[in-house]
């Protein structure tokens, strides 16, 4: 069983484009609800229309590496929320959907590529955060049909076919 356990969006940049500055101070704030617009993103999120065809449109982590993470490195006051990726799950094998097309909860996705750790997850996270979630970082995704993600407990999912180069 799949689940969208949290759903989170920001309307800016905290950590990408603030190398050798400070991060921001943009709040990143949980939904119920959120807009997958085919080509743009999110509604509301900060890579909404980013540039054409960007391979991370929208993000996702998964639940059960966040309870991973939390006790390889001993930091359980942090929420999941530290990592600002858009989508929390449970029961997807998230790296399984990098290279293919997927449907979750009737909204159609590309899997592009791991959502690979920078050196702000030790700031945001823990030390040590970077280097432990290299491989498990979660997944950046292209949003290919219009829907709405809900959380939801059980979720209907299917992959598709491999994406053909």
């Amino acid at each position: 069983m799949a689940a969208i356990v949290q759903i989170f969006i920001s309307p800016g940049h905290n950590f990408f484009g603030h190398h050798g500055r400070a991060p921001g101070t943009h709040a990143i704030r949980e939904q119920e609800t959120v807009a997958c617009l085919a080509g743009r993103g999110l509604a509301g999120d900060r890579f909404l229309d980013h540039k054409d065809n960007y391979k991370g449109q929208v993000t996702f982590f998964a639940e059960e590496t966040f309870e991973e993470i939390r006790q390889a490195l001993d930091e359980f006051n942090r929420p999941v929320s530290a990592f600002r990726r858009n989508i929390v799950t449970r029961g997807l094998d998230l790296n399984e959907l990098i290279g293919r097309q997927f449907l979750l909860d009737g909204v159609l996705f590309e899997g592009t590529e791991e959502c690979r750790p920078c050196a702000w997850m030790d700031e945001a996270f823990a030390p040590g955060a970077e280097q432990w979630l290299r491989g498990r970082g979660g997944l950046r995704a292209r949003i290919l049909t219009n829907g709405t993600l809900r959380r939801c407990a059980d979720v209907n999912w299917e992959v598709l076919d491999a994406i053909h180069a």
